[in-house]
């Protein structure tokens, strides 16, 4: 098993060291080692899930390192795939709550197992990997894979509960590729589900365990009843402990920046003199709850790494109420939908946009603009 790390070492703050992170990223080792919980993976998740570093600054970084394309096109898909996410959420809007293109079947509950909460499922890398989840925010992508198809194929919760469990925890919490990937797992987004047995989690994730309720051929997932370990669901309750709300003080003969959960850009127009807001929205955080660990990692790095932001807890129309200022900008995002002012594009790789029904679709797009 891979060892466990803090979440400040696996993930620090500062932008300095971040940027050093993704100089380190070697793509061609990702590429042959990335589906093993201790493979070359890049840990830029919640960098780029928080909107601190975009995909297309990394893979300018990577390409004027002088990697062509080709070399490391796993590693450019991987990007993409964040993109692409992203792309069906801006398209589908909250129709990515729901079964996207398949009903999930069969399903016998709306909640979640216990012995996942619990890390108590009897396999154990996977309960080792929740345990450390917990500590770090952080799961490896096949982990999250093995957690979802117990979770929605083992157990046949419907996976939007386990979802919204793992999202909370997350500190690279993205509704879109979260939910997403759930529903690609439990065949809501996929013509087929995805199972893996215990042979493919000992071999990913460095364990010998036999005699589990996985340890079975791909051909038994057909017949598979649910375990009794997986029976015993519970509801989730889930909070997000917002900071209380200070005084601020907006010059209102300046424009204000509005920063929120998915836009923590620390260079976003720095040497501007203007007002800049960390807008935190109870109603957002009522629909799409995060942990303390994640509230605390977008405070901390806010106040390290952006020049006088302050925060403002509340909504975005109480926010103009309470104040006045020359303009309001913010970037757009499919949950800024009620903001009002000048709205900014993001980063994004390619200039390839819109709803494409798989992700291969999306890249044979997208791989025209690349030279190789």
């Amino acid at each position: 098993m891979e060892l466990f790390e803090t979440q400040s070492s696996l993930f620090p703050t500062k932008y300095s060291e971040i940027l050093q992170r993704v100089r380190l990223i070697d793509p061609i080792k990702y590429s042959s080692t990335r589906n093993y919980i201790n493979g070359s993976v890049s840990h830029l998740s919640p960098y780029i899930s928080r909107g601190i570093i975009s995909t297309k600054f990394i893979l300018s970084e990577i390409l004027n390192r002088g990697y062509k394309p080709g070399q490391v096109e796993k590693f450019i898909q991987e990007l993409a795939w964040r993109d692409y996410w992203q792309q069906v959420w801006v398209s589908k809007g909250d129709g990515i709550n729901e079964d996207i293109k398949n009903k999930q079947a069969p399903i016998t509950n709306t909640c979640i197992s216990k012995a996942i909460i619990e890390a108590n499922t009897g396999i154990q890398a996977i309960d080792q990997s929740i345990q450390n989840f917990y500590k770090t925010g952080y799961l490896h992508n096949h982990l999250r894979m093995y957690i979802a198809s117990i979770a929605c194929n083992i157990a046949h919760s419907h996976w939007k509960t386990p979802g919204q469990w793992m999202y909370y925890y997350l500190l690279d919490a993205d509704w879109a590729s979260n939910a997403l990937s759930w529903q690609w797992v439990a065949g809501a987004n996929a013509n087929k589900k995805y199972v893996a047995n215990q042979d493919n989690i000992n071999k990913y994730c460095n364990t010998q365990q036999k005699n589990t309720f996985l340890d079975i051929s791909y051909e038994a997932f057909n017949s598979l009843e649910v375990p009794d370990i997986l029976k015993e669901t519970s509801l989730l309750i889930l909070k997000t402990p917002l900071p209380s709300q200070g005084s601020i003080i907006i010059d209102k003969k300046l424009p204000t920046y509005i920063y929120n959960f998915y836009n923590l850009d620390p260079l976003w127009n720095k040497e501007s003199t203007v007002n800049r807001v960390l807008l935190l929205e109870p109603s957002h955080f009522e629909q799409y709850p995060v942990s303390k660990k994640t509230i605390d990692f977008i405070l901390k790095f806010s106040q390290e790494n952006i020049d006088n932001i302050q925060i403002y807890v509340g909504e975005f129309k109480d926010f103009t109420s309470d104040y006045t200022s020359k303009n309001i900008f913010y970037k757009e995002h499919p949950l800024n939908k009620n903001y009002r002012g000048i709205e900014l594009p993001r980063d994004w790789m390619f200039t390839v946009q819109g709803y494409f029904p798989s992700f291969f679709s999306f890249w044979k797009k997208c791989k025209k603009e690349l030279v190789y």
